[in-house]
């Protein structure tokens, strides 16, 4: 779940309704072995519903900036 807060999550047990799940396929090759699975994209924990109930708002990550100037000498 993209965009979540550290200290929020869903348990084991907890009922997930997923509104816009999109579904990929992944195929990694990594040191000669291929690794195949499928991944289950949610943009925010905002488009669950955990237990029949939306999270708390608290449950979204706060936005961060982060400036680089590549210009400035290392």
């Amino acid at each position: 779940i993209y965009n979540s807060a550290p200290n929020w999550g869903v348990a084991v047990g907890d009922a997930v309704g997923v509104a816009e799940p999109l579904l990929s396929q992944h195929l990694h090759q990594h040191q000669g072995q291929t690794f195949s699975f499928l991944g289950l994209r949610v943009p925010s924990p905002l488009s669950l519903v955990v237990n029949g109930k939306r999270p708390p708002g608290s449950a979204l990550a706060p936005p961060r900036l982060a400036l680089t100037n590549p210009s400035a000498p290392p």
